[in-house]
């Protein structure tokens, strides 16, 4: 035995034996735990047929391109950096609840004009079960460009996946959920270079003094709204830490600040939106597009 569960070493032999059925493998490693496994699983597997590639644009947050980098040092699997341009599109800017098939209609993209230049014959998301049924435009983009998504069909769920992570020593084991800055920005508020880049370091502030995990949502006329863990609503509510985030925020360039009663929850931004705009994974009809070949 080697520590896994029974049902957990056979869906990951499951992933493995999918994995080396195909030429090569493209994973599209973002630094977080899900992507990290698939790129592990694809090294294991495939070997040097096994590349990994990580989209840098503005909104990376800081210090989830040296993590990425890290990944894959560690895994030993080759690492391409590419180089996305999702703000020349006004329908990313615009930022409707379909946004983020738009950025991913980009990354896939471009992922696949160097795999092609390489001789990748496909490319792989970090995509889990745990992940059906939720808000996901981005998996429409994957389904556009043919992204296989092996951890979901090999049932996978997020804490199996933490699980495999901690087996094969990665070091995002326990890394919590880091989607991309656009995600803090309300529907219907344009995307920006500078609204990302305030988000950015109004939540590395929050984190240096403790604060973790937060988000720091920008809503319309430039309002933050902080969601942290329950126990810091009241710390955060009363000086000297009051007033310090005030001013450090309002120098950032919020007009206000606000802090969630609701503390934090990821995905919140989805309550606003109209449900017949919010795009999920359906289980059946993902897998049947994502049959590995």
């Amino acid at each position: 035995m080697d520590g896994l569960s029974l049902q957990l070493e056979s869906r990951r032999d499951r992933l493995l034996a999918e994995l080396r059925a195909l030429p090569s493998l493209g994973v599209l490693l973002s630094g977080g735990v899900d992507s990290a496994v698939m790129a592990k699983a694809a090294f294991l597997a495939l070997g040097e047929k096994a590349v990994a590639f990580t989209g840098v644009s503005d909104s990376l947050a800081e210090g989830e391109l040296q993590q990425a980098r890290s990944v894959a040092e560690r895994i030993g699997i080759r690492h391409e950096i590419i180089a996305t341009q999702e703000q020349a599109s006004p329908e990313y800017r615009r930022n409707a609840p379909d946004r983020c098939f738009h950025c991913k209609t980009e990354l896939y993209t471009k992922a696949q004009e160097i795999a092609q230049r390489l001789g990748v014959t496909h490319l792989a998301n970090g995509a889990n079960a745990d992940d059906v049924g939720d808000h996901r435009p981005g998996m429409r983009a994957a389904r556009d460009f043919d992204v296989l998504s092996p951890l979901l069909s090999a049932g996978l769920t997020k804490e199996e996946v933490r699980a495999l992570a901690r087996h094969w020593e990665l070091p995002v084991a326990e890394k919590p959920a880091a989607p991309c800055l656009a995600s803090r920005v309300a529907y219907g508020v344009e995307v920006t270079p500078k609204r990302l880049k305030k988000i950015d370091a109004a939540e590395q502030w929050l984190r240096e003094h403790g604060v973790s995990p937060v988000r720091v949502r920008l809503h319309a006329g430039e309002v933050a709204r902080i969601e942290a863990p329950p126990e810091w609503i009241a710390r955060l509510a009363a000086d000297p830490l009051r007033s310090q985030l005030n001013q450090h925020l309002t120098a950032l360039g919020f007009t206000f600040v606000t802090i969630d009663l609701g503390g934090f929850r990821s995905g919140s931004l989805n309550a606003a939106a109209p449900v017949d705009q919010l795009e999920r994974i359906s289980d059946f009809g993902f897998q049947r597009a994502h049959k590995m070949l």
